[in-house]
């Protein structure tokens, strides 16, 4: 039997994270019916994956400085940020109760750190708005008569549709539904999409059996971190990583990720140089390892002269070749700048986001698509990428608002969006 077409009066959404439903949100605002459509079994399983361990809601930082986060795509996300920027963000939440607070790192969390109740109270708030929600329905593309086509547990289902916010995520973690499954039907309706790319990830060195093995899964810090940009500047940055069966991951990590991973793609690997001693300069360690060893070996030297142990200490044997073992000022030196040969990005399923999708020269300023009018765009799967810390998630929501703002334009005729 062939799938009964259904003919949506409003707006229709495809995606149940924070985007889609800020898209949805906007609409129901306007007056405009909206029935969203999420492929899993409910909405926001990435939005509460992300806040198991403290949802970081946004960052504290102040713009312009927050909106350079965003790279070269800093003006156009800049433009999302004019109408829902982290400051309207934490009142937003507080409708909802949630409180928040800035912390140490500039970071923004719920007071309670927990993404369940803000989730909860979004999503009851937006059905007694009569917003209608269709799980299990996920997205398959269109069929030849322009129908939204969803397959379901009872078959495909055809929707047609007078506007449509697609905020389908970007290729991360795909269990949760974000898997990029879209990019060749968009490409297939000429619009123009950038290849995805692992954003926020960690990258593969290729340790020794021996340092895998016992060092894996270890933390390191404090670090400070030294790289080189694409114009050849040094640059530093102090925080947090961790070592991982292949390689390294982590917050500090992450935040050159992007940087890190277009070296590897036009040189073949990247070398990332460490600091594991940050409280310590050249003179100090020079001084204090310079002490008579009296037969020590070079770990018990490193633990009694300066408190170098553990994952730390392997690091340095693992990179420093053993002839210059006894170079007191080569072990200073490695120390300092220990380098760490990048070869590869962990694959997109395992990064937290992705780099890619939908370019924004194929959308107008409402983000609705050049090739595909009443079509809008929300989200990571649009080409822009950001370090995580709460930037991910506000420029999500902030461009969730102008694509519903833009859709509810479409459909009461405001065409010049």
């Amino acid at each position: 039997m062939p799938p009964t077409p259904f003919k949506a009066s409003g707006l229709v959404v495809i995606g149940g994270g924070p985007a889609g439903l800020m898209a949805a949100e906007t609409a129901r605002a306007a007056g405009i019916e909206v029935d969203l459509f999420e492929g899993k079994g409910s909405v926001g399983r990435k939005f509460l994956i992300a806040g198991k361990g403290g949802l970081n809601l946004t960052h504290g930082e102040a713009r312009p400085g927050f909106d350079r986060r965003y790279g070269e795509r800093s003006g156009a996300v800049g433009a999302w940020l004019d109408g829902f920027d982290g400051d309207v963000l934490r009142e937003w939440a507080r409708g909802f109760g949630i409180d928040t607070y800035i912390g140490t790192s500039g970071r923004v969390f719920p007071m309670d750190r927990k993404a369940a109740p803000l989730l909860r109270g979004w999503v009851r708030r937006l059905r007694e708005s009569g917003a209608r929600f269709h799980v299990q329905h996920r997205w398959l593309g269109w069929h030849d008569d322009g129908a939204l086509r969803f397959g379901t547990p009872d078959g495909e289902r055809h929707v047609h549709a007078k506007a449509v916010v697609l905020a389908l995520g970007g290729g991360s973690w795909p269990e949760l539904g974000s898997d990029g499954a879209w990019v060749p039907w968009l490409a297939g309706r000429g619009i123009d999409v950038a290849p995805l790319k692992p954003s926020n990830c960690g990258f593969d060195i290729g340790w020794s059996e021996h340092f895998a093995s016992r060092h894996a899964g270890a933390p390191l810090k404090p670090v400070i971190a030294h790289w080189s940009d694409t114009d050849g500047i040094e640059h530093a940055l102090q925080g947090e990583c961790v070592v991982t069966a292949t390689g390294i991951e982590g917050s500090l990590v992450y935040a050159l990720s992007a940087t890190l991973r277009d070296a590897i793609e036009q040189h073949g690997e990247v070398t990332l140089h460490l600091d594991l001693a940050p409280g310590r300069d050249i003179e100090r360690l020079t001084r204090e390892l310079s002490k008579p060893r009296n037969g020590r070996s070079l770990s018990e030297h490193l633990r009694r002269q300066i408190g170098l142990t553990g994952v730390k200490a392997a690091l340095l044997h693992e990179v420093l070749d053993p002839a210059w073992r006894n170079d007191v000022d080569a072990i200073v030196q490695t120390i300092k700048r220990l380098p760490l040969v990048l070869k590869h990005a962990r694959p997109i399923a395992e990064a937290i986001s992705t780099a890619g999708g939908v370019r924004l020269e194929a959308m107008n300023a409402s983000l609705m698509a050049d090739q595909l009018p009443g079509v809008f765009f929300a989200g990571e799967m649009l080409d822009w990428e950001a370090p995580t810390g709460g930037y991910l998630l506000t420029a999500c929501f902030a461009s969730g608002r102008r694509a519903g703002l833009g859709a509810v334009d479409w459909l009461q005729g405001r065409r010049k969006v």
